[in-house]
């Protein structure tokens, strides 16, 4: 068994056109280190509707150029045999380690198999990507990033002609042909001959971004932006400077790319402490609001100031921005359909009701969310939002900021704010109050048994609510397809419980909805939203096991 390790460490080792994971690799098999070698070689990183994402280094369970040359020649592959012989793949790519080397293998093996390829001109953000490959006709693109994941990960996202991201068949397709690619020595990847766009692919982005704010609306919000260290500060400042809102004031220490991500633990506005710095620059600068995009600029995080709040300013979560954006763009008059996955809050389909709006419910991902007939808005409680589903058919975090800085000058222009509008949507709907339990582990099989022991002991009650119903979501729906999920409605509450797709994580999704008469009763219903949360997650951990 160790000789076969060994012999295929070897047979790797011999075909790795990178010099850095050569020596890597060589490195192991010089020190025999089986343990090492088995969790590289224990299998290959799976490739599935988000495309590749995985920790860095040699072997076919790492992220290397190896393992991103077989999966372009597959999809070149797959792209043949559906007809696209000679058609344009675009590729982006963020500012993680080794995200331009992907890039470029990626351009040299699509013109190798008789396609053509274009590479975006630099590190830009994911959206840019979307909005390129249909701006430009392209039958697919590639984006090269790991989105908010640890620094040493990188990833592999592939978006269809339609600028949406794939979802089943096609990423089976594309998956069974990466596992027929023979050796690496037969993928022809020429050294040159492939277009690296201009800024004028960005200037037309940027041109469209306008779009999504009403003519003639205020422009006052003055707000602190942090880019996470990601790729967001150029692009976002140039749609604000255009939008001709106030210069964004920037976190310094997070405002360039840096792969290392050095001032943070996770480079995710969610995370603990990620957004720190620009809490204290807010403090120093009183912004009427902060924005924040995650590493590839395609999420989009929002904090207002708040008296009650310990450091003075408060996050808003994903729904509740989701909702605000949704309540803007009715009172703009906005025609279509409304549409999230099923793990954000169900105040969406309350406001489209009440607007006379259409209204979906999708899988989780704005691979199903961006397919969405007739789609006007979408979001999804991870701070994804699609504002210009025309321009980008994915969440983009540049034009949800511009949104965002539209409606808090709409709102200052009244002398309210944020706060005020989601206590009238509250006032409107009820108070929909959101949680999430997330479970990072070491062991993937911790999940799997959470899972197993929720479908053989689902729980009867949490937080004293009745459970209603339970949905085997792995099952289908009448509406849905097959996904791994559970589902449970209670008396005035919803969880559901789902493996993320992206991260080793449990993901578990609280909401309650309180009832409220007036305005005198928001605290009243607010701390009984935040109690009952707080027993439903207390429950469903002891439930799950976890």
């Amino acid at each position: 068994m160790q000789h076969d390790l060994i012999a295929q460490a070897r047979t790797w080792l011999a075909e790795d056109p990178d010099p850095e994971t050569r020596d890597e690799l060589g490195a192991l098999i010089e020190a025999d280190d089986t343990q090492e070698l088995a969790a590289r070689f224990a299998g290959t990183l799976q490739f599935g509707t988000a495309g590749l994402r995985g920790e860095l280094g040699a072997g076919p369970m790492r992220m290397n150029r190896s393992v991103v040359i077989r999966a372009a020649a597959g999809l070149a592959a797959y792209l043949k045999a559906q007809g696209e012989e000679g058609g344009l793949v675009v590729i982006g790519y963020d500012a993680r380690y080794k995200s331009a080397d992907f890039a470029r293998d990626t351009a040299a093996v699509m013109l190798g198999a008789g396609l053509r390829a274009a590479v975006l001109p630099r590190p830009l953000p994911t959206p840019v990507l979307a909005y390129a490959i249909r701006h430009l006709g392209a039958v697919a693109g590639v984006e090269v990033t790991a989105s908010h994941n640890p620094p040493r990960d990188n990833g592999y996202k592939v978006y269809l002609g339609d600028g949406s991201q794939i979802v089943p068949p096609a990423d089976g397709e594309i998956a069974a042909a990466i596992d027929a690619v023979g050796p690496l020595g037969g993928v022809a990847r020429p050294e040159d001959g492939w277009q690296t766009l201009g800024e004028e692919v960005l200037d037309a982005y940027l041109a469209r971004t306008d779009a999504v704010l009403d003519a003639g609306s205020p422009r006052t919000a003055r707000t602190v932006y942090t880019a996470m260290h990601g790729v967001g500060t150029s692009v976002l400042t140039a749609a604000f400077d255009r939008a001709g809102f106030p210069a964004p004031v920037l976190v310094a220490e997070q405002a360039e790319p840096d792969p290392a991500f050095p001032t943070v633990a996770f480079p995710n506005p969610e995370e603990p402490g990620a957004m720190d710095l620009a809490f204290a620059t807010a403090r120093r600068s009183a912004p009427d609001l902060i924005i924040a995009n995650d590493p590839d600029a395609d999420r989009c995080a929002v904090a207002v100031p708040d008296t009650a709040t310990e450091g003075g300013w408060r996050m808003l979560r994903g729904d509740e921005v989701g909702a605000l954006l949704a309540a803007h763009l009715v009172e703009r008059g906005a025609s279509g359909v409304f549409a999230e996955s099923i793990v954000s809050s169900s105040l969406l389909g309350r406001i489209a009701e009440k607007a006379g709006l259409g209204y979906e419910e999708t899988l989780t991902g704005f691979k199903w969310i961006a397919r969405v007939d007739g789609l006007r808005y979408g979001y999804e409680e991870a701070l994804g939002y699609c504002v210009d589903p025309e321009g980008v058919r994915d969440k983009d975090g540049i034009t949800a900021a511009l949104l965002v800085a539209e409606l808090a000058s709409v709102l200052k222009e009244q002398g309210r704010t944020l706060l005020d509008l989601l206590d009238d949507l509250a006032l409107a709907h009820g108070l929909h109050a959101t949680d999430q339990l997330s479970v990072r582990v070491e062991d993937l099989s911790v999940i799997a048994d959470a899972m197993a022991r929720l479908r053989e002991q689902p729980p009867t009650a949490l937080a004293g609510l009745a459970v209603i119903s339970a949905e085997d979501l792995s099952q289908g729906t009448d509406k849905l397809p097959p996904t791994d999920g559970l589902r449970y409605h209670l008396e005035g509450a919803r969880v559901i419980v789902r493996p993320s797709g992206t991260e080793p994580k449990l993901k578990c999704y609280l909401e309650v909805v309180v009832p409220v008469a007036d305005a005198a009763g928001l605290p009243a219903a607010r701390a009984r939203g935040a109690e009952l949360l707080a027993g439903i997650k207390r429950d469903l951990a002891a439930a799950a096991g976890i």
